[in-house]
């Protein structure tokens, strides 16, 4: 066997006994160089994985999982749901309603969809269960409305994806992340209200939401609402970069919690500060040593030969692009999207190259696929969120969960159909798309 097959063999025999991704990747990398190269070059490991995180861009990851974390403890899901229970009233598939809109707004400020899980859950999962709502559909609607973070800016996916491609504007991925990420809510919303009104479960107002006003609600949800415009609007306007909109997202954050709502105190921040540190820890540790893996099938040709492997499957583009689709689905439901860009798109860039797929479109098709994973089992990280906060086992949300799948794979199919869905925006913005 070729030193290429034998580090793919060893990355999926490790992945198969259970060692984590990150160390997979850097034990078949070492594999790989090892059988291929020489023993000698595992003197590049350090040199390796240093560059796999020097790179400006990623400083934002952490800082969005900060700013994530900071509106969750601030109290900020809770005023978002009374605000749009004000504005909605009860109804059939009300609460529902409310679900999903408040996991999309939530999601444009943490671009993080356990983060925005947990935090919807734990405000909407009581009031939906009193309404008659069964806890498998509410957690699995929430799990899948909290996966729309990764579309809807800021995205850490989208970030991480704009630094594995070369050439490609953060801003025109953010920019053409919003209209999917808005289309893949409104599909969720769909059957969502149906099953609700067949079923007559009826939307109830939270607990003291019944003398609050939707110009009362509105007031205490503004600092919230108003978040998302503040990213958005100074990465237009061009008053900071990407990167600085993360530091202005924890900045404004922090102030929200401290002086506004008054729900975090110092001590909460410096809570949150080690608690964003562990997780940016494990983020970055699979970015670094899954450089180990990327130089070492770069200079194997391991990437070339099964992007060239892909390439001759077939010449139809469309076929081809469904093929993809099909495969980073199915990786979505077993690794999460760090793992997936940095594991799939050095074989993924050649064959988008190849048939001249738009690169801001296709990353667009990838983070709605692996939006829909993260709320399909056997690994569903937003749905063990939600069912671990009503206290129910994944298997009873299955089949909820397969009716959502159909709905968002409907959205991501019209994006894959029409372009412009995506790329009309940024194109509109000016970017370079």
């Amino acid at each position: 066997m070729t030193p290429d097959i034998w580090m793919i063999l060893a990355f999926a025999g490790f992945l198969i006994a259970g060692v984590p991704v990150a160390f997979s990747l850097a034990l078949a990398g070492s594999v790989g160089i090892v059988a291929g190269l020489s023993p000698d070059m595992l003197a590049t490991l350090g040199t390796n994985t240093y560059n796999s995180i020097a790179k400006y861009p990623l400083i934002a990851i952490p800082l969005f999982i900060l700013t994530g974390l900071i509106f969750e403890r601030s109290g900020v899901a809770l005023r978002l749901v009374r605000f749009a229970q004000a504005l909605i009233g009860p109804r059939h598939g009300g609460l529902a309603l409310v679900a999903v809109l408040v996991c999309m707004i939530m999601g444009g400020m943490s671009g993080s969809g356990p983060a925005d899980a947990a935090a919807v859950a734990m405000v909407m999962l009581p009031s939906m269960t009193k309404a008659g709502y069964p806890k498998p559909f509410s957690a699995t609607l929430i799990a899948a409305s909290a996966s729309t973070a990764i579309l809807i800016p800021p995205s850490v996916a989208l970030i991480l994806y704009s630094i594995v491609v070369p050439g490609v504007d953060l801003r025109a991925l953010f920019a053409a992340g919003l209209f999917p990420g808005i289309l893949a809510g409104l599909a969720l919303l769909v059957p969502a209200m149906i099953v609700a009104k067949r079923y007559g479960w009826e939307g109830a107002p939270a607990a003291g939401a019944e003398t609050l006003t939707v110009r009362t609600t509105f007031r205490q949800a503004l600092p919230a609402l108003f978040a998302p415009v503040l990213i958005l609007g100074g990465l237009r306007s061009g008053l900071f970069t990407p990167t600085e909109a993360a530091v202005v997202a924890v900045a404004y954050g922090t102030i929200v919690g401290l002086f506004l709502t008054k729900e975090l105190s110092l001590r909460d921040l410096w809570e949150l500060l080690g608690e964003a540190a562990i997780i940016s820890g494990v983020v970055m540790l699979i970015i670094a040593l899954a450089g180990i893996f990327a130089w070492a099938g770069t200079m194997l040709g391991t990437f070339r030969h099964l992007a060239e492997w892909i390439i001759g499957l077939t010449d139809n583009g469309i076929l081809l692009l469904v093929l993809v689709m099909l495969a980073v689905l199915v990786a979505g439901m077993l690794l999460d999207a760090i793992s997936i860009y940095l594991i799939m798109m050095p074989v993924l860039i050649p064959v988008m190259q190849h048939f001249e797929w738009n690169p801001v479109w296709f990353g667009i098709l990838l983070a709605m696929n692996i939006a829909i994973g993260q709320f399909t089992p056997p690994v569903a990280v937003n749905l063990m969120v939600t069912t671990e906060v009503a206290k129910i086992r994944l298997e009873e949300t299955l089949g909820w969960a397969l009716l959502f799948v159909v709905a968002m794979g409907c959205a991501l199919a019209l994006v894959a159909i029409f372009s412009s869905i995506a790329l009309w925006l940024p194109s509109v913005l000016g970017y370079n798309v």
